[in-house]
C-alpha cells in the first residue's frame, strides 16, 4: 500500500499540479470543479462528498508503469477507499457522505474491472449489490460531476 507523506513529491505534485491523462488539474484544483458543479446543480446533498472524496488521493500516488514515467503522471489505485480510512470517524460528516467518498468509484471500477480483473470485478459487484437503490442513484450522479471536475483530457 502507497503511504505518501505530506511532503513527499509525489503527494504536492498530485496534490497541485498533475494527476493523468483523464485530468487537467491536480486532485486541489479537481475538488473545486467538482464543488463548482455539484453547487451549480444544486446537488446540496453532495457538497461534503464533492469536497472529500479525493482527501485520499495524494497520499496513494504512485507510477503505476512505463506511461506514468513517461508522462509524468500518476496512479491512484484504491484512492477512494483511502478516502473513506480517512473520515470514517469523523463524527460531523454523514454515513450518507463516508457512503458516497467510499464508493464514488465504484460504477467505474465494476465496468473496467469486468474486462480486466474479474476477482476484483466479483468483490465490486458484491458491494454494489449491497447499496440501496438513493446511494446507487447519487454515485451515478456525483460520478457525472467527478467527470466533469476532470476538465479536458491531456492526450
Amino acid at each position: 500500500m502507497i503511504n505518501n507523506s505530506f511532503f513527499s513529491f509525489a503527494f504536492l505534485n498530485s496534490l497541485f499540479f498533475v494527476q493523468n491523462k483523464w485530468h487537467q488539474h491536480g486532485v486541489f484544483f479537481h475538488t473545486l470543479r467538482v464543488i463548482y458543479y455539484v453547487l451549480k446543480a444544486g446537488e446540496f446533498r453532495l457538497l461534503a462528498a464533492s469536497l472529500l472524496h479525493d482527501i485520499g488521493k495524494p497520499f496513494t500516488a504512485y507510477k503505476k508503469d512505463d506511461e506514468d514515467i513517461e508522462f509524468g503522471e500518476y496512479s491512484f489505485t484504491d484512492h477512494e477507499e483511502r478516502s473513506y480510512q480517512i473520515i470514517k470517524n469523523w463524527i460531523f460528516i454523514s454515513q450518507y457522505t463516508k457512503d458516497i467518498v467510499r464508493y464514488h468509484y465504484l460504477i467505474r471500477d465494476i465496468k473496467k474491472s469486468k474486462t480486466e480483473d474479474l476477482p476484483r470485478y466479483a468483490r465490486k459487484q458484491k458491494i454494489w449489490d449491497g447499496l440501496n437503490l438513493e446511494i446507487k442513484d447519487d454515485l451515478a450522479k456525483f460520478l457525472i460531476y467527478d467527470d466533469l471536475g476532470k476538465g479536458k483530457k491531456r492526450r
